[in-house]
């Protein structure tokens, strides 16, 4: 089972480079933020929360990612290729429960595909999709309250998988199909 976790500030190209992973390598695609999106959109009670922790420019917490997560998960059955995760984790807590969720499956994180991009770039990327989205939180001043956040509680996880010996570092500035053929040689390198 190959089991991917992309990693990457808001606006690094999380979302694009997973649609090219998931063609080419047919696993199931799972963004924790599409999830939470749709719940919002539904209006239950779990989007209402979370719309409360995202339109602040928060975390949404652990205990409700993980719970959509496992869920999301089981739904998708056992005879998937593997998984790429998109959005998740996004704090330390989150990746030991991942991997004490994806060990009680009998299966681990394969790799951690890591994009880099600076700041001005991503503010620019986040903005210019805000305008073709729809997204509420693709704003300036969300954006820069989202990068805040990323700094301060999911950066650390870089380190948490550079010492599992599972962080491949993707510099996420190029065109699209160039930053690509770094991410395959990466996953490539565990299947």
């Amino acid at each position: 089972m190959l089991n991917i976790v992309i990693f990457g500030a808001p606006g690094s190209g999380k979302g694009t480079q997973s649609d090219k992973i998931i063609a080419e390598y047919g696993v199931e695609h799972i963004s924790t933020g599409d999830v939470l999106r749709a719940e919002i959109k539904a209006g239950t009670e779990l989007g209402k929360t979370a719309a409360s922790f995202i339109n602040d420019g928060k975390l949404v917490p652990d205990s409700l990612i993980i719970d959509i997560l496992a869920s999301v998960l089981d739904a998708k059955g056992k005879d998937i290729k593997g998984v790429i995760f998109d959005g998740f984790p996004r704090t330390i807590a989150q990746a030991e429960a991942l991997n004490s969720m994806l060990a009680e499956r009998g299966q681990a994180v394969s790799t951690v595909i890591g994009l880099e991009v600076d700041d001005e770039e991503l503010i620019k990327r986040i903005i210019a999709r805000g305008k073709t989205s729809g997204r509420a939180d693709d704003n300036e001043e969300t954006a820069k309250k989202r990068l805040n956040t990323y700094y301060s509680q999911t950066l650390p996880l870089k380190d948490f998988y550079i010492n599992e010996g599972k962080y491949a570092k993707i510099q996420g500035v190029g065109s699209i199909d160039d930053i690509y053929a770094e991410i395959k040689k990466a996953i490539d390198a565990v299947k």
